[in-house]
Parts: C-alpha cells; structure tokens; sequence
C-alpha cells in the first residue's frame, strides 16, 4: 500500500475520529480554488457537526467543498481534509472541527490534485480500477448506450440485421410452438384411423406411395419433421445474422474507449494501473457480447416464448392450464435465481482458493534454488496442500449445491408437468379435449424447460457482465479535466516563439508546492537550460507547458498566448520533446522515429536519424531500419533509445524543443555529437534542455536554476560561475570533484584485479 503525503499540522486531529481504520492520515490545504472532494467510502462516518456518510460501494463523489475555519477573523477561505486511507480504498472526508459548507455539483473548473510518479510525492493507491461515480451510471443508461450501438442511425445495414434477426427469433418461435401442434392433429388423426380400423376399415391406404404420403397423419408427422428442422434452422440464421451486429458493437465500443482513454488527462492515467485500464475495457466488451447473447438468444426468445404458450394454453385449453405454465416457470425462476445468488459465494471461495494455490506453486517453482538451499520442499508442499485443500473444500459444496439446484429445478418442473397432465387426462375425461391435446400441452410446457435450464448461468453471467458493463461505461462518462473551451482558437507561432511563466504556482498534492510563484522569460530562438536538484520540479514544467496538468495560480505563455485559451492539438504540435525515459513502440526503427510526424517521407526520416548520430549504426544492423525494437524498445541500449528519441523530436519539426537529460545514457564520444546535433536542431527554434550533468548545457545562452520551487539564479555558465555563494558554481565543484576524486579509484581498483 503506497503512503500518502500529509500535512503534519492536524496530526492531532484524527484523535476525535470516532472510528477504527488501520491508517488514517491526512493533510490541509489554504487555496483559492475548491477541490472536489472524492468519498470511496466503505464506512460509516458520524461527526459532532452532524455530517454523516453512510456506508455504500467504492464510489466516487464530485462536490464542491468550502470549509472556513472559525478562529480566522478574516474568515480566510480554506479547504481542510481527513484522509481516511484503508485496504478497500482511500477515503476524502471534511474535518468535521470545521463549519463545512458541502454541495453537490459537477465541477467545471482546474483539475483535481492527483498522485504523480514524481521525487518526494507519494503516489495514491494504484491497484484500484475504480474509474469513477458508478452511482451516476444507472441501467438504464447502459441499456440506452447499447441501444445506440445495436441500432445506429448511421449504419442502415446493421439496422437491416437487426430486424431480419427479430423476424428471424419470432419465425423460430412460431416454429416451435407449431410442432406440438402437429403432433397433436397427427395423434388425433391415427385415433380416429384406429376406431375406423376397429370398425373393419383399414389404418392406412398404401395401396399406391402416393396415397401413403397423402395421407393426413403421415403428412402431419412430416410436417412435425419439417417444423422442428425449421425452428433449428431459424435458431442458427438469427445467430449467424445478429453476429454481425453484436461483433460490430463490440469494435465501436472497444475504439470509443479507447479514444476516450488517449482524450483523458495525464493525472487520471498516473493513478491507474494500465493493466487494470485493459481489463476494465476487455471485460466491459465481453460483458456487452454476452448480455447482447443473453438478451438475443435467451432472455427475450424465452419471455416472448413463454408468453405465446400462455396464451394458447389459456384460449385453447383454459385459464388453469396458463396458470399451471405460468406458476411453474415463475417458481423455477425464483429458485433458480435465490440459489444461483447463494451458490456464487462458493464459486468465489473456489477461485480464490485455485488463484492462492496456483500462486504458491508459482512462487515456489520460481525459487527454485532458494527452497533447494534451505531444504524446504517439504515444507513448500505442505503449503501448497493447504490451498488444494480450501480448494477441495470450497469444490465440494460448489458440487453439493449444483445438484441441490438440480433436483430442485426437475422437482419444480416435473410437478408442473405431472399437474398439467392431470389436468388435462381430467379434460379428456370429460370429453373436453382428446389424446392429442394432451400431447400437445406435454410438448408445450416442455419446451420450456430447454431455455429455463440455462437460466442459472444465464444470470450468473448477465450479473458479472453488467458489472463490468457499468465500470467501462463509468469510465465512458467520465470527462477529461483537462479540454478545449468554447470557441478556443489555435496556436498561432511566427516570429515570437517566446515562452514565458508568469507567477506560477502549483503541486501535484496539497502541501507539497513544486512551484512558487515561479516567473521567468524564454525569449524567442533561444536555448535555454533549466538545472537544480532532483525534486525541483525540472520535469513539472514540462508537463505545464504540455498542459497536462493545470497551474493552480498563474499563466503559462507560448508566443504571448495564454496556453489555456488555445487548442490543444496545436500547443502540443507545437512542441518537441527528447524524455528522459524514451518508451518505444513494439515495432519498427523506422516506425518509431517516424512516429514523430507520418507525414513526413522516408528521406526526411533518414536525415532526422543522420543528424542524431543514429543512421551510420542501423546501416550495419543485419535489418536495418527494419529492426524490430521490442516491446518498450527494451532490444536497444539505453543510447541507442536515446537517439530515436533525439531523432523522432528532428522529424516533428516544431518550433520549441525541449531536451530532459538527452544524453544521460550516452558515452562521451556520442553525447559531443548528440550536443552538436543539438545545436544544430535548435538553431533558430526556442529549446529548453533539461540536465543534471552541468557539463552538457555549459553552452546554453541562459541557464535557469531552480531550487524550492523558486527561480534561485540565471544567467549563462561563467556568469553563474563568477556569481558569490552561486549554487550553480557548488553544483559544478560538487560534480567536478567527484569527477575528479572517482578517476584515481577506477584505476586503483583496475590496478588490484591485474
């Protein structure tokens, strides 16, 4: 479990608490701007001031918090919070020593704190897929967005298929409910032949084949054949024309979240496994195929079948016989619901129990050779049998109950078949219905039976499903924090390429600042270096100057231009970046350092790699540019990463460039011709180079040194030498020494080994 970053000013506190959680902690923070404050809540929170929040699911509450301290004459707006942090998920509750002015609404304003991989700020939970306020998506607003995903106004054709598969369900349905029907007229006919025979008369008239297949109960036998192939027929062209409709749902859904997870801000991917983000979008599209199945090939065809043999029964037979069909598959229903809910709890033991032995074992094998010297097998199986042994435990009523529901379901069943049959050999009795309508209520009742036996797993299925639905269409309806308003116009750079930070200030979590009313001027076609000690928030700026996160206070300016007031698109196309940690594409060379602009053609490409230094080493590789780099481009060395990332920021060609730590994983020879790239890639663009090793932007025509989130010093790398009590001029001692002091120790331990 990560740790959480606090304030230490209200440790006090949470001594008032009047609760038990493993952890509390919690933190404050002054600010002009209200926070959302999020519950995920699986408690119940009861304070002096009367504030209460009862105990729910993990959920998500977007409101507006404005707390105001009472001793503050000035009744200073603050905001003040209670973290309640527990294994089922971390909790955001006001003070409750506080007046607290709570209000629900969605909030339009600059984003939330979020936790960020970032030097002394802890990260929130990351194993949560909890993607948001599931209590805002209801069914109904699932079954609306599949709605318009079976039947999009812009897609006739699947429109098309969708009605010939209704067309296609009722032809099935009427098929089957004819067979029964057939062998009725078919059974009342031979009765009538055998009295006729009984009379002297023949059965049957074959004295030509033709008579044999004209006749009534032959060819209503036939017909039984035919409608019940039929039916089957009808059953697999449905199947085979909805599977269009449901696959082509499937893909829309799948590239919709998608998109949606690239539009969301970094913030919101920093806090979730990655992972986890997959399964939630895997899960969700296996959740939309099975309810569409359920729906299309159970649900629906056995309501709609149910509700036609009531029907009959009650017109043809009379109102006992529908009450009979009726009760008995309102009594499986129920049933088979209660005990398939009772049932999955040790369907939920089972799996955990088989994922705890499947664990053991793994881990064990993997440590092979740790068990081999401790001679602990023995042990290590003694362990392992433990969780076969939860497994067997939790296996065996998983059995035991699945025949309990068995028997229940045939005893429910086939006491509505031994009543209907009475009832019916009663109407016989009294010469109210025939052999053959007893037949064909047997044949009605039972075809039921064939759909109701899967309901158990149908509704096990469509539950889990539905769950996995709401937590993908939560994530569908969250909305980035970070967007286009209104009307905003591009970014329009020509001569000024300026970049200018104005009175900044900002944090990833309350009470750790990162900037501090940070000002500073870039004058456009300059290169500028940015150095300080790790923490000072170096790479920060970079994420400000991409917008993906927000300054709490202050402006941020490319070209004289608020960066919130313009297009998002154009700002980041306007910037090209070398990270520190270059992440590669599982594909190509060429496809990665083409990725930088794919407009550009194969020539631009192999002069961008020409100038990082790059072409003359993939010439030799035996594929060249073709060169698969593996999957995060883990088959290259860190500077060979390095340069693709050099050469992929030349091929997008914008007029800003900014460099963090571009040589930090080359060797001596490669970064002096990575640093004359350099200079010859920011020659009339405005470029920012991040660096610890003070050594690599001696050249830069102003160095920027950041410390405590304030400007400390500028100025260019002698002015900054010559500076009294420089901090640039320790940094460069400091790395000098070491530089100095580690040489005479190589060559020492050299010395030793020869």
């Amino acid at each position: 479990m990560l740790i959480l970053c606090l304030d230490s000013v209200f440790r006090n506190s949470i001594r008032r608490l009047p609760i038990n959680i493993p952890s509390i902690q919690f933190y404050s923070k002054c600010s002009k701007v209200s926070r959302p404050t999020v519950f995920n809540s699986r408690y119940n929170f009861h304070y002096k001031n009367g504030d209460h929040i009862s105990k729910t699911v993990l959920y998500n509450f977007r409101r507006y918090a404005s707390t105001y301290d009472s001793n503050d004459s000035k009744k200073e707006k603050c905001k003040q919070k209670i973290l309640v942090e527990n294994l089922k998920g971390t909790v955001l509750v006001p003070s409750h020593g506080l007046k607290t002015k709570v209000f629900k609404s969605f909030f339009p304003f600059r984003q939330s704190k979020r936790d960020c991989f970032h030097p002394g700020v802890s990260t929130l939970d990351r194993t949560s897929i909890t993607v948001g306020n599931e209590k805002d998506v209801t069914g109904k607003d699932m079954i609306k967005a599949m709605l318009t995903y079976i039947w999009p106004q812009d897609d006739k054709s699947i429109r098309n298929r969708v009605s010939v598969a209704v067309g296609l369900l009722v032809s099935a349905k009427l098929m089957n409910v004819a067979v029964p029907f057939l062998f009725k007229y078919a059974i009342d006919d031979l009765n009538a032949k055998v009295a006729t025979a009984n009379n002297g008369q023949a059965l049957l008239d074959f004295a030509t084949p033709t008579d044999a297949v004209l006749t009534t109960s032959v060819a209503l036998l036939i017909g039984y054949g035919i409608a019940r192939a039929s039916a089957a027929g009808f059953n697999e062209l449905r199947n085979a024309v909805f599977a269009k409709v449901a696959q082509n749902s499937i893909r829309r859904i799948s590239k919709n979240v998608f998109l949606h997870l690239h539009n969301l801000d970094l913030g919101f991917h920093l806090s979730r496994q990655t992972g986890a983000l997959s399964k939630v979008i895997d899960r969700g599209s296996r959740g939309i195929n099975f309810v569409l199945s359920a729906m299309v090939f159970n649900i629906v065809p056995t309501v709609f079948e149910l509700a036609l043999v009531s029907s009959i029964l009650g017109l043809k037979c009379g109102g006992e016989f529908a009450a009979v069909a009726l009760g008995c598959v309102g009594i499986y229903s129920a049933y088979t619901l209660s005990v398939t809910k009772w049932r999955t709890k040790f369907r939920v033991f089972m799996n955990k129990a088989e994922n705890e032995a499947g664990n053991k074992a793994i881990d064990s094998l993997i440590n092979y050779e740790t068990v081999k010297y401790f001679n602990n097998e023995l042990y290590e199986a003694k362990r392992y049998d433990e969780s076969l042994k939860k497994f067997e435990d939790a296996s065996l009523k998983t059995s035991t109950s699945l025949a309990m529901l068995n028997f229940g379901q045939n005893a429910i069943f086939s006491s509505a078949m031994a009543l209907i049959m009475v009832l019916a050999a009663r109407e016989i009795s009294q010469g109210h219905m025939t052999v053959g309508d007893l037949v064909m209520v047997n044949g009605l009742l039972f075809q039921l039976s064939v759909p109701l036996g899967f309901l158990g797993s149908v509704y096990r299925e469509v539950r889990q499903a539905l769950i996995d639905m709401k937590t993908m269409f939560t994530l569908m309806a969250k909305e980035p924090e970070i967007k286009n308003t209104p009307g905003v116009l591009p970014l329009v750079l020509k001569n000024d390429k300026s970049i200018e930070f104005r009175n900044v200030c900002f944090q990833y979590v309350d009470g750790k600042p990162i900037f501090n009313d940070l000002s500073f001027v870039i004058p456009s076609g300059k290169h500028f270096a940015i150095v300080g000690g790790s923490g000072t928030g170096k790479s920060s700026m970079i994420r400000l100057l991409y917008r993906f996160f927000e300054p709490d206070s202050g402006e941020i300016l490319i070209g004289g231009q608020d960066i919130s007031m313009v297009d998002l698109q154009s700002l980041r196309k306007s910037i090209a970046i070398v990270p520190q940690d270059t992440v590669l594409f599982h594909d190509t060379l060429f496809y990665n350092v083409h990725y930088g602009d794919f407009s550009k053609s194969e020539e631009e490409v192999y002069n961008a790699a020409v100038m990082a230094d790059l072409h003359d080493s993939v010439q030799s590789w035996p594929d060249g540019y073709k060169t698969q780099v593996g999957e995060r481009g883990l088959k290259l060395s860190g500077g060979e990463k390095q340069r693709v990332a050099i050469a992929r920021a030349i091929v997008k060609d914008s007029p800003i460039l900014i460099f963090d730590e571009a040589t930090s994983s080359l060797d001596s020879i490669t970064e002096q011709n990575i640093l004359n790239t350099v200079r010859r890639a920011t020659k009339g663009r405005t470029s920012i180079s991040i660096a610890h090793r003070l050594s690599t932007v001696m050249d830069a025509d102003e160095i920027l040194v950041l410390e405590n989130g304030k400007l400390r010093e500028r100025g260019s790398h002698d002015q900054l030498l010559n500076l009294p009590n420089s901090l640039y001029n320790h940094l460069w001692q400091l790395q000098h020494s070491v530089g100095v002091e580690e040489e005479p120790k190589r060559s020492a331990d050299s010395a030793k080994q020869g």
